[in-house]
């Protein structure tokens, strides 16, 4: 329930700040959460960017102003946060369908947007035919060699996840026999946050398989060391690049993680191919692990 009880507090962060500029890494701020994870828990929940939930509040906030006609759209629009009549204008028709200028013409009823609200009975009605108990372990620490590659995350809208891995694991399977002393039988897909110079956070995906020692690493590989570390890991039966396979990974982050008495430790998800997997087979089974530690 802390979790459920940070998320809503910056909720009501957004709500007090609709009129005010409002960096979306306030929000998680407000939170006391990473921002990356945040953003992964609210898309979860909501199936909705938190830059999109914004943005309709902003336009929800706005709809009373429209019917005074003595303000110009603009007026609303740089009332409502917005910096541009077409910003608003483009952010309004995307919503409903129509300009606000339409809406001001038609104006026959209401639209509203109503704000979030988060609580165990949300949890329970989120994925209520779905239910998966995580086995919970702690792993040694391993050392990772394979290939990695910058994702677009959960923040866009447009994500850019599902095209890119498959060309990723068809380049990489094929150069394995070119890893020194790896572990045979066992690959991974680890994800990882990154912070760049710019204190930007990145989301970067790696193909890779564990290795008993470390030495040279093929070009174009790189090595990631992953600590003793306590993990929940869930087991996803069938294809991972459907919605099915996604629909288990929102469980994990919104109805397991927010229910349960633990938190993520922010570090990498680990994805664990072993020899259940194959990949075009409705039967197969991959792992999805997160990092965790008591509240």
């Amino acid at each position: 329930m802390k979790y459920l009880n940070a998320i809503q507090k910056a909720i009501d962060y957004i709500e007090e700040n609709l009129d005010k500029p409002l960096p979306l890494t306030a929000i998680s701020a407000h939170a006391r959460m990473s921002h990356w994870h945040f953003q992964r828990i609210f898309k979860a929940l909501t199936n909705e960017t938190l830059k999109s939930y914004v943005r309709s509040r902003r336009i929800a906030n706005s709809i009373d102003s429209l019917y005074d006609k003595n303000l110009s759209i603009l007026d609303v629009a740089i009332a409502s946060g917005f910096e541009s009549h077409e910003s608003y204008t483009r952010a309004f028709q995307k919503l409903f369908g129509y300009t606000p200028s339409e809406y001001r013409q038609r104006a026959s009823q209401a639209l509203i947007i109503k704000k979030a609200k988060f609580d165990q009975g949300y949890l329970e009605n989120l994925h209520q035919n779905l239910l998966l108990e995580p086995r919970i372990y702690t792993s040694s620490a391993k050392v990772l060699v394979g290939t990695k590659i910058e994702v677009i995350g959960i923040e866009s809208e447009q994500t850019n996840i599902a095209e890119k891995l498959p060309a990723l694991w068809e380049s990489f399977m094929p150069r394995l026999p070119e890893i020194k002393h790896k572990v045979e039988g066992t690959c991974y897909g680890i994800i990882t946050i990154e912070e760049n110079s710019e204190s930007q956070q990145k989301l970067f995906y790696m193909s890779c398989i564990e290795v008993s020692q470390l030495s040279s690493i093929p070009d174009s590989m790189v090595s990631i060391t992953l600590p003793a570390q306590q993990y929940a890991e869930f087991k996803h039966t069938g294809q991972v690049n459907t919605d099915h396979f996604n629909q288990t990974i929102s469980y994990i982050y919104s109805s397991w993680l927010l229910g349960s008495n633990m938190k993520h430790t922010y570090g990498p998800d680990v994805e664990t191919y072993g020899p259940e997997f194959n990949y075009q087979s409705d039967d197969s089974i991959v792992y999805y692990a997160v990092p965790i530690e008591s509240m």
